[in-house]
């Protein structure tokens, strides 16, 4: 993995050389590795969305046992939000690995303080997402995918700088 992430590594720096008067590299790097987790994130989305998920409610029922008798609670959740879910855990660990191993490298933090870190903004932002979806998509009438982008832009901010000063501080 160490591999990996000195290749990306090179790569991203390979691209900054331009930017090297204007933008400091880390913001750079961040800039690259959380471009690349959102354009992963909308392609995931996307295609789950239209090809796995489908347009329909989709009902989850869960036997509750508490009597001989077997009661039933559905849980329903709209295709939006049942992509959303799906998603999440895929990009909230690439993030995690590109912020760890290639933006924010000189963090004192161990592993597991900036794990469970990372996860502490990442639930802020996917709160932000699921009440961002919420409001676009079922109070505004946007469709789904251009929703999700505009809730990224907020996201992007909050990220960075509690990723910055809380996570990977060093």
């Amino acid at each position: 993995m160490q591999a990996l992430s000195q290749i990306i590594t090179k790569i991203i720096d390979f691209f900054y050389r331009p930017f090297s008067k204007y933008i400091p590299q880390q913001l750079f790097r961040y800039a690259a590795c959380g471009g690349g987790n959102m354009v992963l994130d909308w392609v995931l989305y996307f295609l789950l969305y239209n090809f796995v998920v489908g347009h329909e409610l989709v009902y989850i029922y869960l036997p509750l046992h508490f009597t001989p008798y077997t009661l039933h609670h559905s849980i329903c959740l709209t295709p939006h939000v049942l992509t959303l879910l799906l998603v999440f855990p895929i990009t909230l660990f690439t993030g995690f690995w590109l912020n760890k191993y290639v933006t924010f490298t000189q963090s004192s933090l161990c592993g597991y303080n900036q794990l469970f870190r990372y996860i502490l903004i990442v639930a802020i932002n996917l709160l932000v997402n699921y009440l961002g979806l919420k409001f676009f998509v079922e109070v505004c009438g946007i469709y789904p995918t251009p929703s999700k982008m505009l809730i990224t832009i907020i996201t992007i901010i909050i990220s960075f700088f509690g990723q910055k000063y809380f996570s990977f501080k060093k």
